[in-house]
């Protein structure tokens, strides 16, 4: 895998989630879910319009799922072909994976990379977690299965704060809620490092590339966060992000930088999808603000996947060995 780099620009990667409909609303407890309904044939065109304007290829960790469905195979080869890296997004897309024994993750992972290779013709190296959920058991299934890189862990003091509001307005039975007791996990993950390291698994090792919270603060800085800071005012939500970036080049962080779905499309183009944060912002003002915060990106950082971003921070230092603890 060839590393582009433009000038003295530190690095940057960029990923994409590419949660569906139906996984929103599951996890809501929403009905409909069992049917998958699906925006990837909206959402997916968009994204990949604006990423090949700005010469960019980045990462998109697909859901198992979503690749098992012939409904989703156009949508699904496109970005394939379009250049972007592929990863594993687990195949039924359940936040609790950290509760999963290490057999049924195994056949999780497994079952995802059988379809995500059958239709995109790319065998994952990385992986992320649905809700950002990772265990000892999730890193020493990937390790043994030849992954090269998680990029699962989100270094936030936010999650008991979003997990409170997520309990609050979705509708689940008590048994489901019981699942969803460490969503997004405690306090402790804002401890979590932001530059990149290696987990320690015995003679096993595995990179670890963080999802990017903002330096110092550790509040989120992922473009949904953004979107909806956007529904107040599209000016601060973009001055945040450069803040942010200031900060990461002010603390040497190499930011890896999280894209959903839903930054690209609106409650115009899914109404059943009007509970998520930012979705009444209008589509053409979202798809302006990836369209800055890309501008804003490029100009300050060589932009690469997040593969690649594992592959050069590993050859180019020695990185800090954790050794991974359950949550």
């Amino acid at each position: 895998m060839k590393i582009k780099r433009q000038g003295n620009k530190p690095i940057a990667s960029l990923s994409l989630d590419l949660d569906n409909v139906w996984s929103f609303l599951k996890n809501q407890g929403a009905p409909g879910w069992e049917t998958f309904p699906s925006y990837l044939d909206i959402a997916v065109p968009r994204f990949l319009d604006i990423f090949q304007q700005w010469d960019l290829t980045i990462t998109v960790f697909i859901v198992g799922q979503d690749a098992a469905l012939e409904k989703n195979t156009k949508a699904l080869q496109a970005i394939a072909i379009a250049g972007h890296e592929i990863g594993n997004h687990s195949f039924y897309h359940d936040p609790w994976l950290h509760l999963y024994s290490e057999d049924e993750i195994e056949q999780e992972v497994a079952l995802a990379e059988q379809h995500i290779k059958r239709v995109t013709h790319q065998h994952p190296i990385g992986f992320r977690g649905p809700g950002y959920s990772f265990s000892p058991a999730v890193l020493k299934v990937l390790a043994r299965r030849g992954y090269e890189y998680d990029a699962s862990t989100f270094p936030t003091f936010l999650g008991p704060i979003a997990r409170a509001y997520y309990l609050m307005t979705c509708k689940l039975s008590k048994e489901e809620r019981k699942k969803r007791e460490a969503l997004f996990g405690g306090f402790k993950e804002g401890l979590q490092p932001l530059k990149p390291y290696q987990w320690h698994m015995g003679k096993d090792r595995l990179t670890e590339i963080p999802v990017t919270t903002m330096p110092i603060f550790k509040v989120p800085i992922h473009f949904s966060y953004i979107m909806y800071l956007s529904t107040f005012s599209s000016e601060v939500a973009l001055l945040y992000l450069r803040i942010a970036l200031w900060l990461c080049k002010l603390t040497h962080v190499e930011p890896s930088l999280l894209f959903h779905p839903t930054d690209f499309v609106s409650q115009e183009d899914v109404p059943e999808l009007s509970f998520f944060p930012g979705m009444s912002l209008p589509t053409y003002k979202k798809l302006a603000i990836v369209n800055k915060s890309l501008e804003l990106i490029s100009s300050q950082f060589n932009v690469l996947t997040v593969g690649q971003h594992a592959k050069s921070v590993a050859s180019a230092r020695q990185l800090p060995v954790l050794v991974p603890q359950k949550r």
